[in-house]
């Protein structure tokens, strides 16, 4: 087995912890885990091998990993020297315990999983077996369609390891598949994910909710040409909003809390109660969401407390 290359450099240059080119087997072919195949093929790896159920998994698999066998999940792990586990949260702890009671993981062998909420204590029944544990997360969503690998190589990848060797191998990793590491520590993995999900996961629902108001805010008849207003998406809806959210997005991530604006960050309580109303009539549940996420903006910018006081009525 090729064993990855970490040589001490010297005090000018420090250390090169590049890897050896690697044998990698990869469980299963999902969004995830082909989409880092493909990376790590273009990096100089070879993926022999991967697992995968569903026809859905098996065709992602021919497709973009035409050269790589699908195997049985202990033969991918009994012949790799690099293992990406691949599978959603969920599952991880199951198949990490599985693989160890097979015994088919070979000491020496680099495991990394793509799981976000976990570090590599999960990882430790292989870990006692030998193996080298790392846990590599892409902050990135995925759709399987082509546009993953590129994303992938311009993404932030939350990085663990048991020691400096394992942080040294995974960012060596990263930076072959063309993403930045970040380092995170153990204890912090659970708020790491949780900070990922509720800028992301979170985001997507207040879009759609807003989607869905404005869809009913412009149904009727429009101008002389207009689209009309359907539940299709990107339709007229989604491009009046798209501008504002994009600008939205991108003032946060620049200029952080400053970027607040309209009647919340403004104090302005009566046309955030008048929101109030429009929203509760359409969707009272689109309303209480409304009203939350205004509170939580209220507390930020230390608003009016008449403003404050509105949205705490129904807590």
């Amino acid at each position: 087995m090729t064993s990855p290359r970490v040589t001490s450099g010297n005090a000018a240059s420090g250390p090169d912890p590049a890897p050896a080119r690697l044998t990698v087997g990869i469980v299963s072919a999902g969004r995830v885990g082909s989409a880092f195949g493909v990376a790590l093929e273009r990096a100089g790896h070879v993926v022999f091998g991967v697992a995968a159920i569903s026809d859905v998994s098996v065709h992602r698999a021919r497709t973009r990993l035409p050269e790589s066998r699908i195997l049985p999940v202990e033969e991918v792990a009994a012949s790799s020297e690099l293992l990406i586990l691949a599978v959603p949260d969920s599952e991880l702890a199951g198949l990490v315990r599985g693989l160890a009671s097979a015994g088919v993981v070979r000491p020496g062998t680099i495991v990394a999983h793509t799981s976000g909420a976990n570090g590599v204590a999960v990882l430790a029944p292989l870990t006692e077996l030998g193996a080298r544990p790392l846990a590599i997360h892409p902050a990135m969503t995925f759709t399987g369609h082509d546009e993953d690998l590129a994303r992938l190589a311009n993404a932030c990848f939350g990085i663990t390891a048991a020691d400096e060797i394992g942080y040294a191998i995974a960012q060596s990793l990263v930076i072959e598949m063309g993403g930045e590491p970040v380092r995170v520590a153990e204890e912090h993995r659970t708020l790491y994910h949780a900070a990922l999900a509720h800028g992301s996961n979170h985001l997507v629902t207040v879009i759609v909710d807003a989607v869905a108001a404005l869809r009913a805010a412009l149904d009727g008849p429009g101008l002389l040409g207009q689209q009309a207003v359907d539940d299709q998406p990107g339709g007229l809806a989604e491009r009046l909003l798209a501008p504002l959210a994009s600008a939205a997005l991108d003032n946060a991530l620049r200029r952080g809390q400053s970027a607040l604006t309209g009647p919340v960050a403004r104090g302005d309580a009566d046309a955030v109660a008048a929101h109030l109303r429009a929203l509760d009539k359409l969707d009272s549940r689109l309303a209480e969401s409304y009203r939350a996420l205004s509170l939580r903006t209220a507390e930020r910018v230390d608003s009016d407390a008449a403003l404050i006081e509105l949205l705490e009525e129904r807590r």
